[in-house]
């Protein structure tokens, strides 16, 4: 369970710093790049530590991986037009942060659940 609860630390990291740039996209401001640049790597962190747990068997937390893989390419998508200078669409940055915290949720339910 040691890897999970590190995936966690990293996500609500991640968390924190993707509602900061929520913030910058809903008010059609330019992000901080090292903010986005420090945001991805701790999601993904996560996702490697989350894929290595789910790896070695037993009960796992698919359910939440699965949502965390569509965010990740969500946040892709999102990357690549704010570097090449076009806007953020404002429902996909708020829908990749609700597909990141039911992610989480589920998670948390799993790690903590019992």
């Amino acid at each position: 369970m040691n890897l999970i609860y590190t995936a966690i630390g990293f996500f609500a990291l991640a968390a924190l710093l993707g509602m900061y740039l929520l913030t910058f996209v809903l008010r059609g401001k330019e992000t901080p790049k090292a903010i986005v640049f420090s945001h991805g790597p701790l999601a993904v962190l996560g996702v490697v530590l989350l894929i290595i747990y789910i790896a070695r068997g037993g009960p796992n937390p698919w359910e939440s991986l699965v949502l965390f893989v569509l965010a990740a390419l969500g946040g892709l998508y999102m990357v690549s037009r704010d570097l090449t200078g076009r806007p953020i669409p404002k429902a996909l940055a708020v829908g990749h942060g609700l597909l990141a915290v039911g992610g989480f949720v589920l998670l948390l339910v799993f790690a903590f659940g019992n």
